[in-house]
């Protein structure tokens, strides 16, 4: 007797469900616009999986913001086991960091965008020129004007997440890459994926095209220079696939206790930010009827966890030009088929 888990994912499995997706895609390739892009959708543990352009389904991408929930999970496999705890001051890692109100700012503020740093820093163009290492990021956050008091409202900060990168390393004792290594990517078999280079020499098999904007003289520091991409920025730097970033996704639709606790992991992808003017997650950002997160190199993920559904697209088209006219049009089509 067919139940009806088995009817839903037989029905996934039926030829052209998602074509008004994939019919975007491959405008989006034949016209030039679109270089390369990989689309995975799953449903109740049946996957779909198409490369599109230059891509293979196992291609590398440079995954941008998605890379914010990866650095917050380390931070919360550290708070499961007693090492850390959301509401510990930032000053507490970093004495310097206490004059004009930064002494309120908590790792939780950090991880929810409610600290008042701002996304980047004023400087930020001039420090990746000149190839700074994030020791100067991180000294720039410590001292750059808070834009709001702690925890009045939500604004989007990379700079926040870097310092809660900053925090892990303090406490881990070891560089953030090699903590997601073995407490994240290995237990999550996500064998693809890499906070800055693959060390094992790997190279990332897909070019972004330049942020836009962008002249020969950003060659290099921009997405494709090895500058950038060994950086390791742990708001923004890690590379990826569409089968591993569907395996973060089901560790947080599906919580098996690996690499959070179940009830962390709820935590992680539930508002956090009640009464304020946007709600958050911790790491993830809360997208009805579920949780995601996208990057402005032009990825995007998402969970449903209604429809036991997880969507991921990878495109090499940064988002400023990329959102409009293929993500969002690719992620109606998916939610209308599912």
């Amino acid at each position: 007797m067919l139940t009806r888990r088995s009817l839903l994912a037989a029905a996934l499995l039926a030829p052209g469900r998602f074509r008004a997706a994939e019919a975007i895609i491959e405008k989006a390739i034949a016209s030039g616009q679109l270089r390369a892009a990989v689309l995975r959708v799953e449903q109740n543990g049946q996957p779909f999986e198409r490369a599109f352009g230059l891509a293979k389904p196992d291609s590398p991408f440079l995954i941008a913001s998605i890379t914010k929930p990866m650095t917050a999970t380390a931070a919360m496999i550290l708070a499961d086991r007693g090492l850390l705890k959301l509401e510990d001051p930032v000053a507490k890692y970093f004495p310097t960091f206490t004059p004009g109100g930064r002494d309120k700012i908590t790792l939780r503020h950090c991880l929810t965008h409610t600290s008042g740093l701002p996304d980047m820093l004023p400087d930020n163009n001039a420090l990746r020129q000149r190839h700074a290492p994030l020791s100067e990021f991180i000294s720039g956050a410590l001292t750059t004007p808070l834009l709001f008091t702690p925890g009045a409202r939500t604004s989007y900060q990379s700079m926040g997440i870097l310092l809660a990168a900053g925090i892990i390393e303090k406490v881990a004792g070891q560089p953030l890459p090699q903590f997601l290594k073995t407490e994240l990517f290995q237990p999550l078999k996500m064998t693809a994926t890499n906070l800055g280079n693959n060390p094992n020499g790997v190279k990332i098999q897909v070019e972004h095209a330049d942020p836009p904007g962008g002249t020969p003289e950003t060659a290099s520091w921009d997405w494709n220079s090895p500058y950038w991409r060994g950086l390791a920025a742990p708001w923004g730097g890690a590379h990826s696939t569409a089968a591993d970033i569907t395996k973060l996704l089901q560790a947080f639709l599906h919580p098996t206790g690996t690499p959070v606790k179940k009830e962390t992991a709820r935590r992680m992808t539930t508002n956090q930010n009640t009464g304020l003017d946007k709600p958050y997650g911790i790491g993830w950002a809360i997208v009805p009827p579920g949780f995601g997160h996208g990057g402005s190199t032009g990825t995007s993920c998402w969970a449903d966890p209604a429809k036991d559904a997880t969507f991921v697209l990878l495109t090499s088209l940064p988002a400023k030009v990329s959102q409009k006219p293929i993500i969002d049009p690719v992620a109606n089509a998916i939610r209308a088929a599912l």
